[in-house]
């Protein structure tokens, strides 16, 4: 019994077998042969050959990673120095905010203006996120997130103040607050507080986060989230005393500003092959 049994099961796992000793090898050599056949008429059909060929797939491959995984961007402004200089090429994580995840709180992001800060796209850094209170500045001259001060000073332009303009805004859910490092040559959310949508951009109209330098060679590097926000508590999980000199969360889905002088700073003019906007 043992014996049938392991027969019918070596039966079952080699079919092909039953068509005899010829027949199996046979149609896996047709298989193979047509495989070939397809690649000979592809080649044959382009100029170059399989050296085209491959050229085309490669290409085919880029395309597909530029679309749905991570798009290189030119840097045409100093408006992220000293972080990101004129002439970098940026990677562009794509997926990085695809699965639930949010733009957080100093990542650098590359978004589409378009409708709020101009028709072209924009490399900047998360300062507030939906819900936040920011406020510029405290008596030592930071801005305030959520009632706690930053210290930008590893990533701020050296000799550049955290803002000469200041405000009190409340970022509403679903969009952000976005800054320049080099607070003195940056057109950012400050500019644009009498603007529609107040200057801040919807979460919808980033295009990813900026994860890598890839060019020049010399200057690869990845860029990172500074530690600068990692003590800002959430919206609304903080009290604050007006009498103390500081200001209470303001309780509605707006912006609230107050600007003793705006202007535009600068206007990058956008780049060959996926340029932006410092």
């Amino acid at each position: 019994m043992d014996t049938e049994a392991q027969s019918m099961e070596r039966d079952r796992s080699c079919r092909p077998c039953d068509a005899g000793p010829d027949e199996a090898p046979d149609a896996q050599g047709r298989q193979g042969r047509s495989r070939s056949s397809l690649r000979a008429r592809l080649t044959g059909r382009l100029p170059g050959g399989r050296i085209t060929l491959a050229a085309l797939l490669c290409l085919a491959l880029l395309l597909l990673l530029n679309t749905f995984v991570a798009q290189p961007f030119q840097i045409p402004s100093g408006s992220m120095e000293p972080g990101l200089r004129i002439g970098d090429r940026v990677l562009v994580n794509k997926l990085a905010y695809r699965f639930g995840a949010g733009p957080r709180r100093g990542d650098v992001v590359v978004f589409d203006g378009t409708g709020y800060f101009g028709d072209s796209d924009y490399v900047k850094r998360v300062v507030g996120v939906g819900g936040d209170h920011v406020v510029c500045c405290d008596k030592e001259g930071r801005i305030e997130v959520n009632g706690r001060p930053v210290d930008e000073s590893t990533f701020l332009h050296p000799g550049d103040r955290p803002s000469a303009v200041p405000f009190d805004v409340v970022v509403p859910e679903g969009t952000l607050f976005l800054l320049g490092d080099h607070r003195d040559d940056s057109s950012d959310s400050r500019d644009h507080l009498g603007s529609p949508g107040g200057g801040m951009i919807p979460v919808g109209n980033v295009v990813g986060r900026a994860d890598w330098i890839a060019w020049p060679p010399g200057r690869w590097t990845r860029i990172t989230r500074p530690d600068a926000y990692a003590r800002v508590p959430e919206a609304g999980a903080y009290a604050r005393v007006p009498e103390a000199g500081a200001y209470a969360r303001v309780p509605v889905a707006g912006v609230h500003a107050r600007v003793d002088a705006v202007g535009a700073r600068d206007g990058g003019v956008p780049a060959a092959d996926g340029g932006v906007h410092g």
